[in-house]
């Protein structure tokens, strides 16, 4: 009787020098610049992340008030730790009474709500697009064909219509632009 044979599992490996499909799946990632390190003087390869904001600068888009609202925003919006991630605690307490949040946060989230209601709320258009774009980092296109607003899907040119709308919004709410007098 012949005995069995092992089967050998060919398992295709992952190619490092490229982004993983997990990271491309969070937006896109420029091409490698290879370097040297400062450091050590050793070759190394970076890949820069596309930011949203960046790129609308960039392109002339957006004011650079409005990309720095949009930056005082994302960071409102994590130091008021609404992003949904949890870790846990490196010190524990013995009796402790569970999550507390710290001052900080409280403030960063009422700064955060002052400015979605400057949008018009979480569910219009721009607090939509301004809370999962700048706060969640998804991509504008993530947001237009998966969320959207009001859960229906949207053109992407029309969500960055609405994106750009909230960015300008924010930069009056956040006291960079001026706000516009109306003549009576």
């Amino acid at each position: 009787m012949a005995g069995k044979r092992k089967r050998t599992r060919t398992t295709q490996r992952e190619d490092l020098s490229k982004p993983s499909p997990w990271r491309l799946q969070h937006g896109g990632v420029g091409e490698a610049v290879r370097e040297t390190d400062p450091e050590t003087g050793t070759p190394v390869q970076h890949r820069r992340a596309v930011d949203t904001l960046g790129a609308m600068l960039t392109n002339g888009t957006i004011t650079s008030q409005m990309h720095e609202a949009g930056c005082m925003f994302r960071t409102q919006f994590r130091s008021a730790a609404l992003d949904g991630m949890r870790t846990t605690q490196l010190l524990r307490m013995p009796k402790g009474g569970g999550d507390t949040m710290t001052e900080r946060q409280v403030a960063a989230r009422d700064r955060v709500a002052a400015a979605l209601e400057a949008l018009g709320g979480p569910g219009s258009p721009g607090g939509s697009a301004v809370w999962h774009v700048l706060g969640l980092e998804c991509s504008l296109r993530e947001w237009a064909m998966a969320q959207g607003w009001q859960g229906r899907p949207i053109a992407p040119a029309q969500a960055q219509g609405m994106f750009t709308a909230g960015l300008a919004v924010l930069a009056t709410h956040y006291g960079l632009v001026p706000r516009p007098r109306i003549a009576a």
